[in-house]
């Protein structure tokens, strides 16, 4: 039976947030021996950005120490930097922890995910928590992963849950490890994680954002709405930026959508739109003056709608204009989840859709205009190259192969 873990056991680490006392930290990190176990809390639904608001770090040997960014984070990466770098960390999910490290100019040589090594090992409920219970009998609780990680101070209970999340992290590392290398898939996880390094070895700074990228932009048709949709981002990213909050708490992305679609004449109109915030004083009136304004600018200066093709045809599309391919497509996943079960892993673990997509439309489709992908797969002995193109790795191409060959090429 499961008991709660709602403490660490060497107590809650004080929190480093000075220069001297990251200094402090990283001495006491160095003295250590091993990986690091490495977690980040961010607060992206409160402030601009997803950057790191807390840092937990454990290393056999050193403990756990709790580390707060906002006290200076060139400081914190002087210290650091010459501790972490080029070492190997242990972390849970490291594709939503890393960029924010990689901001802070922290670098792994090497990492072991445990979240994606138990979803190779085959486990349902790749989650931290479930892990922990799975493998050791240990619950943690999971009230705080929404706070709001950027207040100060941060209360002790919290730091309890930050804390506890690498308490055990180098402990499931090498559990997990083992289980892999008893399964034989050790070396395919390490191909991943290696992947996951690379991805993120350039990245130096948060992404610039930008308007295009918004979520849902493509239910926009015409150049009046997309018109629309870029001012009223540009003001809201400008706000957000200006006063460090999360963008969708000035305006929501579905209001900001809805509102470039129907396009309202006045600011009754707009008050009423779904999901405008029109209790908030003063929004109306400063919401339509940004779109009346844009409305009222030249016509030849709004955006275009994106009609450019993929290289491949969307999924969507498949089952109604390429009803022959959708079958074969059909077949080929159903082979992978066979496959798949053999394994006892996920069909998406082992390929991507859009790279098994990818492999029939260049084998099989028609080519619709002269970078379409369809017609640039002639022989066999081509496959590994053109997945390796899709991003996938050779563990991945020495699976699917073969699949591909007999549904393509028999």
């Amino acid at each position: 039976m499961s008991h709660l873990l709602d403490r660490p056991a060497d107590g809650i680490p004080p929190v480093a947030a000075t220069p001297a006392a990251f200094q402090r930290a990283a001495d006491r990190l160095a003295a250590g021996s091993g990986p690091f176990a490495i977690d980040t809390e961010r607060a992206s639904a409160f402030r601009y950005d997803d950057r790191a608001f807390l840092l937990q770090i454990r290393r056999a040997g050193s403990g756990t120490v709790l580390l707060d960014p906002e006290g200076g984070r060139d400081a914190l990466t002087t210290a650091l930097a010459p501790v972490l770098n080029n070492q190997g960390w242990i972390m849970h999910a490291a594709p939503s922890d890393l960029p924010c490290l990689a901001w802070l100019g922290l670098y792994p040589s090497a990492i072991f995910d445990t979240e994606l090594a138990a979803r190779m090992a085959g486990f349902d409920h790749p989650n931290l928590g479930a892990m922990l219970e799975e493998l050791f009998d240990v619950e943690l609780e999971k009230a705080y992963g929404d706070a709001d990680w950027s207040a100060r101070p941060i209360p002790a209970h919290q730091l309890a849950y930050a804390a506890l999340d690498v308490e055990l992290l180098l402990e499931l590392g090498r559990k997990l490890a083992d289980i892999l290398a008893e399964e034989g898939k050790l070396g395919w996880a390490n191909a991943e994680f290696a992947h996951i390094v690379d991805e993120h070895r350039s990245i130096t700074a948060p992404p610039e954002p930008d308007w295009t990228s918004l979520r849902g932009i493509g239910s926009l048709r015409t150049p009046t709405q997309l018109a629309a949709a870029r001012a009223l981002w540009t003001h809201r990213d400008r706000q957000a930026r200006a006063r460090d909050i999360a963008p969708g708490k000035i305006l929501a992305n579905k209001a900001l959508l809805e509102v470039a679609r129907s396009l309202p004449r006045s600011e009754e109109a707009l008050r009423r739109t779904r999901g405008f915030p029109r209790r908030r004083a003063g929004a109306s009136q400063a919401w339509f003056t940004v779109l009346d304004t844009a409305l009222r600018a030249d016509p030849s200066t709004f955006p275009r709608p994106d009609r450019s093709l993929a290289p491949v045809p969307g999924k969507s599309t498949w089952s109604r204009d390429y009803p022959e391919l959708w079958e074969v497509y059909q077949d080929i996943r159903a082979e992978i989840d066979a496959l798949a079960d053999d394994l006892v892993m996920q069909p998406e673990t082992i390929i991507k859709t859009s790279a098994v997509r990818a492999a029939v439309w260049a084998a099989l489709g028609e080519p619709r205009f002269s970078s379409d992908l369809a017609g640039t797969l002639s022989r066999a002995e081509d496959i590994p190259a053109l997945l390796r193109d899709e991003d996938c790795r050779d563990w991945q191409i020495q699976l699917v192969t073969p699949i591909l060959e007999r549904a393509l090429f028999r």
